[in-house]
Protein backbone atom coordinates (compact mmCIF):
# COMPACT_ATOMS: atom_id res chain seq x y z
CA UNK A 1 0.00 0.00 0.00
CA UNK A 2 0.94 3.43 -0.61
CA UNK A 3 2.59 5.09 1.90
CA UNK A 4 1.90 9.06 1.14
CA UNK A 5 -1.48 11.03 1.11
CA UNK A 6 -2.62 14.37 -0.67
CA UNK A 7 -2.91 16.38 2.05
CA UNK A 8 -4.69 20.20 1.94
CA UNK A 9 -3.95 20.86 5.79
CA UNK A 10 -3.38 19.55 9.10
CA UNK A 11 -4.57 22.07 12.03
CA UNK A 12 -5.35 21.92 15.38
CA UNK A 13 -8.69 23.28 16.32
CA UNK A 14 -11.80 22.66 18.39
CA UNK A 15 -14.29 20.05 17.32
CA UNK A 16 -17.08 21.85 15.85
CA UNK A 17 -19.69 19.14 15.66
CA UNK A 18 -20.30 15.21 16.64
CA UNK A 19 -20.40 13.92 20.08
CA UNK A 20 -17.01 15.58 20.74
CA UNK A 21 -17.71 19.24 20.31
CA UNK A 22 -15.63 21.60 21.91
CA UNK A 23 -13.07 19.20 22.70
CA UNK A 24 -9.00 20.54 21.32
CA UNK A 25 -8.86 18.04 17.82
CA UNK A 26 -6.01 18.24 15.30
CA UNK A 27 -7.72 18.11 11.80
CA UNK A 28 -6.05 16.39 9.10
CA UNK A 29 -7.67 17.45 5.45
CA UNK A 30 -7.12 15.39 3.20
CA UNK A 31 -8.01 17.09 -0.68
CA UNK A 32 -9.84 16.00 -3.50
CA UNK A 33 -13.88 14.77 -3.19
CA UNK A 34 -15.86 13.24 -6.07
CA UNK A 35 -19.16 14.76 -4.96
CA UNK A 36 -20.11 18.68 -5.22
CA UNK A 37 -22.63 19.34 -2.64
CA UNK A 38 -23.97 22.34 -3.02
CA UNK A 39 -23.40 24.34 0.50
CA UNK A 40 -20.50 22.46 0.12
CA UNK A 41 -17.82 24.87 2.36
CA UNK A 42 -14.63 23.14 2.16
CA UNK A 43 -14.29 23.56 -1.68
CA UNK A 44 -11.08 24.54 -1.41
CA UNK A 45 -10.05 20.91 -0.62
CA UNK A 46 -10.95 19.88 -4.06
CA UNK A 47 -7.77 20.29 -5.61
CA UNK A 48 -3.84 21.41 -4.92
CA UNK A 49 -2.57 20.06 -1.38
CA UNK A 50 1.04 18.64 -1.40
CA UNK A 51 1.45 14.91 -1.62
CA UNK A 52 2.68 14.03 2.17
CA UNK A 53 4.25 10.78 3.89
CA UNK A 54 1.87 9.10 6.57
CA UNK A 55 5.36 9.16 8.38
CA UNK A 56 5.47 12.83 8.27
CA UNK A 57 1.63 13.04 8.97
CA UNK A 58 1.89 11.19 12.34
CA UNK A 59 4.85 13.44 13.30
CA UNK A 60 3.08 16.73 12.78
CA UNK A 61 0.09 15.01 14.50
CA UNK A 62 1.86 14.23 17.57
CA UNK A 63 3.39 17.74 17.95
CA UNK A 64 0.04 18.83 18.86
CA UNK A 65 0.06 16.19 21.80
CA UNK A 66 -3.84 15.48 20.90
CA UNK A 67 -6.39 13.13 22.49
CA UNK A 68 -8.51 13.37 19.53
CA UNK A 69 -8.03 13.39 15.85
CA UNK A 70 -10.35 13.46 13.20
CA UNK A 71 -9.60 12.95 9.55
CA UNK A 72 -11.68 15.05 7.06
CA UNK A 73 -11.71 16.26 3.87
CA UNK A 74 -12.83 16.79 1.19
CA UNK A 75 -13.72 12.84 0.66
CA UNK A 76 -10.93 10.72 2.71
CA UNK A 77 -11.90 7.58 1.44
CA UNK A 78 -11.07 8.61 -2.30
CA UNK A 79 -7.64 8.20 -1.06
CA UNK A 80 -7.09 4.16 0.05
CA UNK A 81 -3.80 5.22 1.85
CA UNK A 82 -6.25 6.86 4.47
CA UNK A 83 -6.87 3.56 5.92
CA UNK A 84 -3.52 2.84 6.64
CA UNK A 85 -3.22 6.25 8.29
CA UNK A 86 -6.42 5.87 10.32
CA UNK A 87 -4.67 2.53 11.40
CA UNK A 88 -1.44 3.48 12.98
CA UNK A 89 -3.08 7.06 14.25
CA UNK A 90 -5.29 4.49 16.40
CA UNK A 91 -2.12 2.27 17.44
CA UNK A 92 -0.91 5.33 18.44
CA UNK A 93 -3.98 5.35 21.00
CA UNK A 94 -5.57 8.77 19.49
CA UNK A 95 -9.47 8.82 19.56
CA UNK A 96 -9.70 8.66 16.08
CA UNK A 97 -12.97 10.37 13.80
CA UNK A 98 -13.47 9.81 10.25
CA UNK A 99 -16.04 12.21 8.43
CA UNK A 100 -16.93 10.76 5.21
CA UNK A 101 -19.44 11.47 2.68
CA UNK A 102 -21.11 7.98 2.42
CA UNK A 103 -20.68 8.08 -1.57
CA UNK A 104 -18.02 5.16 -0.67
CA UNK A 105 -17.87 1.84 1.37
CA UNK A 106 -16.75 2.10 5.27
CA UNK A 107 -16.18 -1.73 4.88
CA UNK A 108 -12.19 -1.51 5.53
CA UNK A 109 -12.15 1.54 8.00
CA UNK A 110 -10.03 -0.36 10.92
CA UNK A 111 -12.95 -1.35 13.48
CA UNK A 112 -11.43 1.29 16.29
CA UNK A 113 -12.36 4.81 14.57
CA UNK A 114 -15.33 6.03 15.22
CA UNK A 115 -17.10 6.86 11.53
CA UNK A 116 -19.66 9.99 11.32
CA UNK A 117 -21.17 9.13 7.83
CA UNK A 118 -22.72 11.92 6.15
CA UNK A 119 -25.31 10.88 4.13
CA UNK A 120 -26.51 13.47 1.62
CA UNK A 121 -29.92 15.21 1.57
CA UNK A 122 -31.68 16.18 -1.38
CA UNK A 123 -30.69 19.59 -0.91
CA UNK A 124 -26.79 18.32 -1.35
CA UNK A 125 -27.68 17.46 -5.46
CA UNK A 126 -25.73 14.24 -4.53
CA UNK A 127 -28.28 12.04 -2.92
CA UNK A 128 -28.14 9.55 -5.70
CA UNK A 129 -24.75 8.60 -4.73
CA UNK A 130 -24.97 7.73 -1.14
CA UNK A 131 -24.40 4.00 -0.72
CA UNK A 132 -26.85 2.84 1.81
CA UNK A 133 -24.71 -0.95 2.21
CA UNK A 134 -23.20 1.61 4.83
CA UNK A 135 -25.66 1.90 7.23
CA UNK A 136 -24.60 -2.24 8.17
CA UNK A 137 -21.24 -1.35 9.05
CA UNK A 138 -22.49 1.72 11.85
CA UNK A 139 -21.44 0.50 15.14
CA UNK A 140 -22.81 2.06 18.59
CA UNK A 141 -19.85 4.24 18.08
CA UNK A 142 -20.64 5.37 14.98
CA UNK A 143 -22.77 8.70 14.10
CA UNK A 144 -24.66 9.47 10.72
CA UNK A 145 -25.39 13.51 10.06
CA UNK A 146 -27.61 14.87 7.88
CA UNK A 147 -27.16 18.39 6.62
CA UNK A 148 -30.68 19.91 6.08
CA UNK A 149 -31.22 22.60 3.81
CA UNK A 150 -35.41 22.97 3.70
CA UNK A 151 -38.09 21.55 5.05
CA UNK A 152 -38.22 18.70 2.22
CA UNK A 153 -34.58 17.77 3.26
CA UNK A 154 -35.73 17.12 6.63
CA UNK A 155 -38.74 15.50 5.82
CA UNK A 156 -36.56 13.38 3.50
CA UNK A 157 -33.77 12.70 6.52
CA UNK A 158 -36.44 11.81 9.03
CA UNK A 159 -38.16 9.27 7.12
CA UNK A 160 -34.65 7.59 6.29
CA UNK A 161 -33.94 7.59 10.40
CA UNK A 162 -37.19 5.80 10.63
CA UNK A 163 -36.79 3.82 7.86
CA UNK A 164 -33.20 2.46 8.47
CA UNK A 165 -34.27 2.07 12.46
CA UNK A 166 -31.20 4.67 13.24
CA UNK A 167 -31.67 5.97 16.05
CA UNK A 168 -31.53 2.47 17.67
CA UNK A 169 -27.90 2.09 15.49
CA UNK A 170 -25.93 5.17 16.53
CA UNK A 171 -26.11 8.86 17.40
CA UNK A 172 -27.96 10.79 14.45
CA UNK A 173 -27.08 14.57 13.85
CA UNK A 174 -29.22 16.92 12.28
CA UNK A 175 -27.58 19.58 11.24
CA UNK A 176 -28.93 23.21 9.45
CA UNK A 177 -26.73 24.68 6.77
CA UNK A 178 -24.96 27.46 7.74
CA UNK A 179 -26.79 30.63 6.60
CA UNK A 180 -29.28 28.54 4.84
CA UNK A 181 -31.82 27.18 7.13
CA UNK A 182 -32.65 29.41 10.35
CA UNK A 183 -31.44 26.86 13.27
CA UNK A 184 -33.95 27.51 15.46
CA UNK A 185 -36.42 26.51 12.48
CA UNK A 186 -34.61 22.90 11.97
CA UNK A 187 -35.00 22.57 16.54
CA UNK A 188 -38.31 23.65 16.56
CA UNK A 189 -39.41 20.60 13.49
CA UNK A 190 -36.94 18.35 15.65
CA UNK A 191 -39.27 19.11 18.88
CA UNK A 192 -42.34 19.20 17.69
CA UNK A 193 -42.08 15.79 16.11
CA UNK A 194 -40.08 14.16 19.08
CA UNK A 195 -37.65 12.86 16.88
CA UNK A 196 -34.90 11.40 19.35
CA UNK A 197 -31.81 12.88 17.02
CA UNK A 198 -29.33 14.95 18.56
CA UNK A 199 -29.57 19.03 16.93
CA UNK A 200 -25.84 20.75 16.13
CA UNK A 201 -24.97 23.76 14.64
CA UNK A 202 -21.13 24.38 13.62
CA UNK A 203 -19.51 25.55 16.50
CA UNK A 204 -16.40 26.57 14.45
CA UNK A 205 -18.60 28.48 11.78
CA UNK A 206 -19.91 30.19 15.35
CA UNK A 207 -16.69 30.99 16.59
CA UNK A 208 -14.46 32.14 13.57
CA UNK A 209 -16.87 32.28 10.52
CA UNK A 210 -15.39 30.35 7.11
CA UNK A 211 -11.54 31.58 8.28
CA UNK A 212 -9.58 27.98 6.69
CA UNK A 213 -8.03 26.63 9.48
CA UNK A 214 -10.21 26.74 12.09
Amino acid sequence: MLRDLRITEIFYSLQGETRTVGWPTVFVRLTGCPLRCRYCDTAYAFHGGERIPIETVLEKVSSYTPRFVTVTGGEPLAQPPVLRLLEELCDRGYEVSLETSGALSTRDVDPRVGVVLDLKTPGSGESARNVYANIEQLRATDQVKFVITDVQDYDWSRGIVERYGLCGRCDVLFSPVHDSLEAGQLADWILRDRLPVRFQIQLHKVLWGDTRGR
